[in-house]
């Protein structure tokens, strides 16, 4: 049994859009909590089984998997059938792995780091900085339309995501910009919005 802990119009709703380009959506309950949100409304929900009280989580069969390149890898390794990712084993996994851990390791500290106005020399050589990290983006994208070429991947999904919520965060960087359109206008990225939506007025 497969359960997603989940809070509207937060980082669990890349794992939304990710059941809906999926199309497993109906395979998968999604339970909704509260979390603390940065306007100080919500808080930490006793019903979310996470322990620190996040989302997303996923529940499989029990087993909790955090964090949401961990949870992307596992659900497009449960249902290969979208194509949203490479088959495991091959070097184009391989690949798909590297960006996936590039997300969490680098893209998600340079990004907090630089609205937080965090500067350190230690910070900029572990993590590197905004323009190392749009320099990697842009050159994985000057031949071809997706990270991980002509195909639209969870990777894609991922990396996008930042750029798509926080818009403050999108780079004067026009290759970016038109990657995170392409990425925008996926159908599953209008789709989990409107899952979202009629759940977020109702909180």
């Amino acid at each position: 049994m497969l359960t997603l802990i989940h809070a509207p119009m937060s980082r669990s709703t890349r794992i939304v859009q990710l059941l809906e380009a999926l199309n497993a959506r109906d395979k998968v309950e999604i339970r909704i909590v509260d979390i603390p949100r940065a306007d100080g409304s919500g808080g930490p929900d006793p019903k979310n089984p996470h322990p620190e009280k996040k989302v997303p989580l996923l529940l499989h069969d029990g087993q909790m998997i955090r964090e949401s390149n961990a949870i992307m890898v596992h659900l497009t390794t449960l249902f290969p059938d979208a194509g949203l990712a490479p088959i495991p084993g091959t070097p184009e996994h391989g690949a798909y792995l590297s960006w996936m851990a590039y997300y969490g390791n680098v893209m998600e500290p340079v990004i907090v780091g630089a609205v937080a106005g965090l500067s350190h020399p230690i910070l900029d050589k572990s993590f590197r900085g905004p323009s190392e990290m749009h320099a990697m983006l842009a050159s994985a994208l000057e031949t071809q339309p997706f990270l991980m070429g002509e195909r639209y991947s969870a990777a894609d999904m991922l990396l996008a995501s930042p750029f798509l919520w926080f818009r403050q965060a999108m780079p004067d960087v026009a290759i970016i910009q038109d990657w995170a359109a392409r990425c925008e206008a996926h159908p599953s990225y209008a789709a989990a919005r409107a899952y979202d939506g009629p759940l977020a007025q109702a909180s």
